[in-house]
């Protein structure tokens, strides 16, 4: 959808140019050198670092407390992640292949036996998966009983609904959405996904989904509160708005703003697990 389309102003689209890492221009988004590039970015942003290291750690920590069984831990959608630099007992995989993963994989058709997975970690990428109907499938078969998948995803409040809805022209932000399924299938894993997604799907829809796939529980959902340093940073697209020495300032700033969490959020995390009890466990 374009700027134009979402209502942008022109100060909008003006000052979303100006911000934009300018060593993306040009650069095909669903080609190998974009990883390359956003990698390369990643390791120069200290604080945008730091952010990534708090979800892999969320991740591992939310593991420990919800899920269960014996089995492989795999990243999926990995892209430039350091997820593996910190915990190097993981699988690192994405759709495309990069010297810094493991392997590469298609969250709709992954190459794990039958229950042979505890935990599927995705970050940022869920919403990127054209047919989640697919995805879901795949988890009830590769799961163990008691494992599970941890989803971080682009939050559905107030704040989060009026910057995604105008960061990307590549992306949209659609809670309304018809239907599950998205257009990456046929544009490109990295063009038009919405951003809404895991609210349809995990919100609006999770009667449907609960009836769908009874295998799947939704343990938990929950708002993060690490957003101003987040937006701050830059991410991998955009230029960082604050040097990184006013790191400290921005943490103290989350944490007064911690009880507004639910309208200022930009992600939020979702537990998946799948029904039964492990084996070996009574």
């Amino acid at each position: 959808m374009s700027s134009e389309g979402r209502g942008d102003t022109g100060l909008l689209r003006w000052l979303r140019d100006r911000l934009v890492e300018p060593r993306l221009a040009g650069i095909d988004l669903d080609s190998d050198e974009r990883i390359t590039v956003h990698r390369r970015i990643l390791l120069e942003k200290r604080m945008f670092q730091r952010v990534m290291r708090e979800f892999y750690q969320l991740c591992m920590d939310l593991d420990t407390r919800y899920l269960a069984g014996d089995g492989d831990r795999v990243e999926l959608g990995a892209g430039t992640s350091l997820f593996k630099h910190f915990f190097p007992g993981i699988i690192s995989t994405d759709v495309k292949a990069a010297p810094h993963l493991d392997r590469v994989t298609d969250a709709l058709h992954m190459p794990f036996p039958d229950a042979s997975v505890r935990a599927f970690y995705a970050i940022d990428c869920f919403h990127h998966f054209p047919d989640p109907e697919g995805f879901f499938g795949e988890l009830e078969r590769t799961l163990v009983p008691g494992g599970g998948c941890i989803l971080i995803e682009p939050y559905h409040g107030p704040l989060a609904r009026q910057i995604y809805a105008r960061l990307f022209d590549t992306e949209s932000f659609d809670p309304n959405q018809r239907g599950w399924s998205g257009q990456a299938a046929t544009i490109g894993v990295m063009r038009g996904a919405n951003q809404a997604l895991s609210y349809v799907l995990c919100t609006r829809d999770r009667s449907t989904f609960q009836a769908r796939h009874p295998d799947l529980s939704i343990r938990l959902e929950f708002p993060l509160d690490n957003y101003v340093r987040y937006l701050a940073s830059g991410g991998l697209n955009f230029r960082p708005l604050v040097p990184a020495a006013l790191e400290p300032a921005l943490r103290l700033c989350e944490l007064l703003l911690r009880p507004l969490k639910r309208l200022l959020a930009l992600h939020h995390v979702i537990v998946l697990r799948k029904v039964g009890i492990p084996t070996g466990q009574p």
